[in-house]
């Protein structure tokens, strides 16, 4: 898969992506796969829970090792992220802590207040963090919606090196 491609398409949508080794998968990949999938595969990702909860493991935990604390500089932001959940699938929450040049994930609801909050479905999630989506239309067209600072929400994007597929 070096060159981003190879095997990308022979995935069998959902059910191939059941059993790829996520940790193998660059961040350009990972968008390729996003970009494959119909809306009806989301949504099919998004209902098997075990699935889902490896895929959203994986995007977050990838966001500490993406970030780009040069751009980030002194800023501190605690940003919580909720994936609304569908069918028997509930709400999933991550936070990222980001203070002193670094960036912590961790899955679930602190007691801190967030700067921001961030509110999308699975597929629209999926879409944003793999570059395949204008944050800007997202918000505009009320796909995401924002709780708190909604500056540094439009803003997220530069702190992260975000693929493009």
């Amino acid at each position: 898969m070096a060159d981003g491609t190879d095997g990308i398409e022979d995935l069998g949508g959902v059910r191939g992506l059941a059993g790829l080794d996520f940790a193998s998968v660059t961040p350009e990949e990972f968008a390729q796969i996003v970009k494959g999938l119909s809306g009806k595969e989301i949504a099919e990702l998004a209902q098997d829970t075990e699935l889902r909860g490896r895929v959203l493991a994986e995007v977050f935990t990838r966001m500490e090792r993406q970030f780009r604390p040069d751009t980030a500089g002194p800023l501190k932001a605690l940003i919580r992220w909720k994936i609304t959940g569908s069918g028997d699938n509930e709400e999933a929450v991550y936070e990222t802590d980001i203070a002193d040049g670094t960036c912590t994930v961790r899955e679930g609801r602190s007691d801190a207040d967030p700067r921001v909050t961030l509110i999308l479905a699975d597929a629209e999630f999926l879409k944003l963090v793999s570059g395949n989506a204008s944050p800007v239309a997202m918000f505009m067209t009320r796909k995401v919606k924002i709780a708190g600072d909604v500056a540094l929400a439009a803003g997220l994007t530069r702190y992260f090196d975000i693929p493009k597929a």
